[in-house]
């Protein structure tokens, strides 16, 4: 075997290497950045766009959103085109990686975000359509309602639904199985707002927020 030969990375690698990119939390990176002192001692102490928008800068509340977004898209596609074998499985890890980096960072001793926008970005790598009828109901959702777990929980219940549905993958298979946790995870990481969401308790952004 040549010195130089190359390995494609497999499953295993796929989700490691995903879950450290995952990890990187750029809510709390540009907040400090910024001057603004750690997010996490900001409103409800997430370390996600909707949080950083509770600081007032919208500018950087949107960064956060895309970089988020793009952490979990950028490692399905890196992986889907390194990984000539399981591939669908390489996608599925790749993507459950990023978002449990997300939500359980290694670096904030595994208290992250809620993996809203970067399960989106997940579901724009597994399939485009899903990605953007999930991101047109997220954000149509918190237009109407002003409640930004409203969208969330409604985008992410629809995501297991369309996956199956919009591509020619079995509910078995593990893009549409990875969706499923993915789902699950969201809705499990928003508990607390479901409850306020129940009981009418739940933050509504101001017209100037």
């Amino acid at each position: 075997m040549s010195l130089f030969s190359f390995s494609p990375p497999g499953p295993i690698l796929a989700f490691l290497a995903s879950y450290l990119i995952g990890s990187i939390p750029f809510g709390l990176v540009l907040t400090t950045l910024a001057g603004l002192g750690d997010i996490r001692h900001i409103g409800s102490g997430n370390i996600g766009a909707t949080n950083v928008l509770r600081t007032g800068k919208k500018g950087l509340a949107a960064a956060t959103m895309v970089m988020d977004v793009m952490k979990g898209f950028l490692a399905v596609l890196f992986f889907k085109a390194v990984c000539p074998e399981q591939t669908q499985l390489c996608m599925a890890l790749a993507g459950l990686g990023a978002i449990i980096g997300h939500c359980f960072p290694l670096w904030l001793k595994f208290r992250g975000g809620k993996g809203v926008a970067t399960g989106i970005g997940v579901f724009w790598a597994f399939c485009w359509p899903v990605g953007l009828i999930c991101s047109f109901v997220w954000a149509f959702t918190v237009k109407l309602s002003r409640i930004s777990s409203a969208g969330a929980l409604l985008s992410f219940f629809i995501a297991p639904l369309l996956m199956p549905a919009l591509t020619t993958h079995p509910v078995s298979s593990p893009i549409p199985v990875a969706t499923d946790i993915i789902a699950i995870l969201v809705w499990v990481r928003h508990y607390g707002n479901l409850v306020r969401l129940i009981q009418g308790k739940e933050h509504r952004f101001k017209e100037q927020d």
